[in-house]
């Protein structure tokens, strides 16, 4: 929302300096995101034509000496037709930068004749579209000031970042409005003129729509005999300040009521009317021209207004070019409408329009301006191009209806901390345009027709805090907790972080991706139902709610694979979705490993290969990752069960499922399948996990920050090896879980160390060989006591698998 100052303060009576209404209005929570204090026009200095003989060398210049004021006539190249003597006009220096045409000026030498500068045309300053001349000022004008100052171009600029909450700040009014509810002056409240009307509208509106919220109230006013010329220069130089461009007085009068009141109106030439004015929805495919020239098919869920020859407008966002005013108009219809901003938000992106109407219908303007607006658009179209005005006409409004809002005034003390006196609170509220009834801790407050974004006592909570200064908040600690220590974060947010941790120390990067994926993706990796579909997706491929991590991090491992980093590896910690309730989101730690990222480095170099490096990722880096993060989140890992095979979207031989106890599904890791991979259009050796942070079961033990006491057996340990014959289709992790439970006291771990398959083990037999570590505790172990436990470890295996000790 741009704006000057002088135009602020014709709403706005105030000595405050431009830094301190910038500072101000950032401070109630319209953030100032740009100021032009044009600076740049204060060297143009306003200087006079004492004589302006013709160039020696070129019939179409002139050499003009010009006095700006000091007593020391300059010398001045010029091909202006209308340079003469006696002519008074803008003149730049060398070294003046001309924003008109981007030029910085320096000493010129034009055919032979030095030139010290140059006289400026309207253009070069910036101040219309005119070149043919430079700029002719009456005779009365003080040659030797500031030309700036003169013609008002030294009015600075403001941008105000309104967020989208705040449609009553769409206008200069409202924003002054605000100002001076915070006390930086007083605010000049208009009066609605008083228009003498001769004879009545003779065009009837009509409201033919199922549903009268799409048009809550239509106002229309006949103005005979105008006369549309040149809006006046006051108007032109506003526009212009805000990057308008003036067309006409008709048109411009409409843009300057947008800009000053936040209110969008809307003329047509009532001449190109015909017939009774129709408000309804638009048939499908029909199209209307619109003002910027371009047609535009529409839909019924568009609302248009409507003649006997077609379409006129398209409500809301843009008039049509047919019914437009130009420079032989002498009759006009002036429109004030209200819109459905949900409608106006849909047509305006449907059919790919931007306005400035349809950004402030989309927000929601103040219903209650519709006929006061449409009285001061009359009023401005009188005095600017003259004419009679007819009766107004008004359709279809009902009036507003005061949302009323139950107020405790402590609410500012709780939520915000300020002390803010219940005086002070009803003061603010009462400045900015709500009325206050009640007396005590609890009053009743009115909300405003400008302010339809106050909904609760939150809501007035935020208006007394953000006028009263959110500077006046004081920083605090927090509260300290009873005890010492106390547990501040829940088990899943630690969790959360600890997986985070885990797996940057695995040496993978964290990566953020889109929450919304395709179709297609979705329903790949078991989601796609339509209670996960977006109603209005920003993209057609971020069309549904995520059901995995892994389409995101496997796009995003594509992406640098393209840009020519291949050795990949990423995880991500956030959520999934199963159900569009709040219980079907998930917490899920995934992770991606692309080309040779493994944990032992990536690519080739002679050092890796000893250690396994230079390698494409596998299966078993997918589960190292996996069960690295079930171990810093605290599981106990003698518990965790490995099934073979995973979901549909990871190769069936190369995946594992993760679990604890036979029900609690902790996660999945493995390669993916080729499909999966072409589905995606995505390439190179792959392996990837999810587990589920959520599916973990609480710890047992309280947590604490102390560490156990460290106990270390006075005993050597020993490792016996056994090499078991089993089915080919026996899992070594059945082995490994019947070995260390043969007794779990003396078993402290187990690995598998070799894996032997062979004719001379038989059709479909493979041998496993594990190492088995014992450590003794109490006391030193007698071959009796090995030989006990060695017996047990056979039979556990040969229960478990049905695997025979290999001789």
């Amino acid at each position: 929302m741009k704006f000057t100052l002088s135009w602020l303060k014709e709403h706005l009576e105030t000595e405050a300096t431009l830094d301190e209404i910038c500072a101000r209005l950032t401070m109630i929570g319209l953030e100032v995101d740009a100021v032009d204090d044009k600076a740049a026009f204060k060297p143009f200095v306003i200087a006079k034509v004492l004589s302006a003989e013709k160039h020696p060398q070129a019939d179409r210049l002139k050499v003009l000496m010009v006095d700006t004021g000091n007593g020391v006539p300059i010398q001045v190249v010029c091909g202006a037709p209308n340079a003469r003597a006696g002519l008074i006009g803008a003149f730049a220096a060398p070294g003046i930068y001309v924003p008109g045409i981007d030029v910085t000026l320096t000493v010129g030498n034009i055919r032979g004749v030095e030139s010290h500068g140059m006289m400026c045309s309207e253009k070069e300053l910036e101040i219309s579209d005119n070149h043919d001349g430079i700029i002719d000022l009456p005779a009365d004008a003080p040659v030797g000031t500031s030309y700036a100052a003169y013609a008002g171009l030294d009015d600075p600029m403001i941008d105000v970042n309104l967020t989208p909450n705040r449609p009553d700040c769409t206008g200069v009014y409202g924003i002054a409005r605000d100002l001076a509810a915070s006390g930086l002056g007083r605010l000049k409240v208009r009066s609605t003129p008083k228009i003498a009307v001769e004879g009545e509208t003779t065009t009837d509106v009509k409201l033919e729509l199922d549903d009268a919220r799409l048009c809550p109230g239509f106002a229309l006013r006949l103005v005979r005999g105008v006369r549309n010329g040149p809006s006046p220069r006051w108007m032109q130089q506003r526009l212009m300040a805000i990057g308008l461009r003036p067309i006409s007085a008709l048109v411009d009068i409409t843009n300057y009521m947008t800009f000053d009141q936040g209110r969008p109106m809307h003329v047509f030439d009532a001449a190109k009317v015909k017939g009774d004015l129709v408000v309804r929805r638009a048939h499908d495919g029909e199209t209307v021209l619109a003002l910027d020239t371009r047609e535009y098919k529409l839909s019924s869920s568009n609302v248009v207004i409507a003649d006997d020859n077609g379409i006129e407008s398209i409500g809301g966002v843009m008039g049509g070019e047919h019914s437009g005013c130009d420079e032989n108009t002498t009759d006009v219809l002036i429109e004030s409408a209200l819109w459905d901003a949900m409608n106006i938000a849909k047509t305006g992106r449907s059919l790919g329009i931007i306005t400035d109407a349809r950004y402030r219908f989309e927000r929601g303007v103040d219903p209650e301006y519709m006929v006061p607006g449409l009285e001061r658009t009359t009023e401005l179209v009188l005095e600017i191009c003259g004419g009679n005005a007819a009766r107004s006409k008004v359709v279809g409004y009902k009036g507003y209806e005061a949302k009323l809002v139950d107020f405790p005034l402590s609410e500012v003390k709780r939520l915000t901390g300020l002390e803010v006196s219940a005086d002070e609170s009803k003061s603010i509220l009462t400045k900015l345009g709500f009325s206050v009834s009640g007396s005590g801790e609890h009053v009743s407050v009115s909300v405003p027709s400008w302010r339809p974004d106050v909904d609760g006592k939150a809501d007035l909570v935020e208006e007394v805090m953000r006028i009263h200064g959110v500077d006046n908040i004081k920083p605090a600690p927090l509260a300290s907790h009873a005890a010492v220590n106390g547990k501040i974060l829940t088990t899943l947010q630690i969790r959360t972080r600890i997986a985070k941790r885990a797996l940057s120390a695995r040496g993978m990067l964290e990566a953020v991706t889109w929450s919304f994926i395709s179709t297609d993706q979705a329903t790949l990796f078991g989601g796609g139902s339509d209670a996960l579909r977006l109603a209005n997706p920003i993209a057609a491929d971020m069309s549904d709610m995520r059901p995995s991590l892994l389409p995101g991090l496997l796009s995003a491992a594509q992406r640098n694979s393209d840009k020519g980093y291949g050795d990949v590896a990423i995880f991500e910690v956030s959520g999934t979705y199963e159900s569009d309730k709040p219980e079907g989101q998930r917490r899920v730690a995934g992770g991606v490993r692309r080309g040779t990222a493994s944990m032992s480095g990536s690519g080739r170099m002679w050092s890796n290969a000893a250690k396994g490096g230079g390698k494409p990722v596998d299966v078993f880096d997918a589960k190292a990752d996996a069960l690295a993060v079930l171990e810093a989140c605290g599981l106990p890992m003698g518990n965790i069960q490995i099934e073979q095979g995973g979901p549909g979207w990871y190769h069936p031989g190369r995946s594992g499922t993760i679990k604890m106890g036979p029900k609690v599904v902790l996660g999945y890791f493995g390669e993916f399948h080729p499909k999966t991979l072409e589905a995606l259009d995505v390439s190179g050796a792959l392996c990837g996990f999810e587990v589920y942070v959520d599916a973990m079961p609480e710890p047992k033990k309280k947590a604490t920050r102390t560490k156990p006491a460290l106990e270390l057996s006075p005993f050597q340990s020993v490792r016996r090896d056994f090499a078991f014959v089993v089915d080919k289709a026996v899992e070594a992790g059945a082995i490994i879980r019947a070995a260390t439970g043969a007794d779990r006291r003396l078993v402290t771990g187990v690995n598998v160390f070799d894996v032997f398959e062979g004719a001379s083990l038989g059709e479909g037999k493979k041998s496993v060989a594990i190492e088995v570590q014992i450590q003794p505790a109490d006391r030193t172990l007698t071959d009796e006591d090995f030989e006990v436990l060695t017996q047990k470890i056979i039979a556990n295996v040969a229960k478990a698998t049905g695997g025979v000790l290999r001789s």
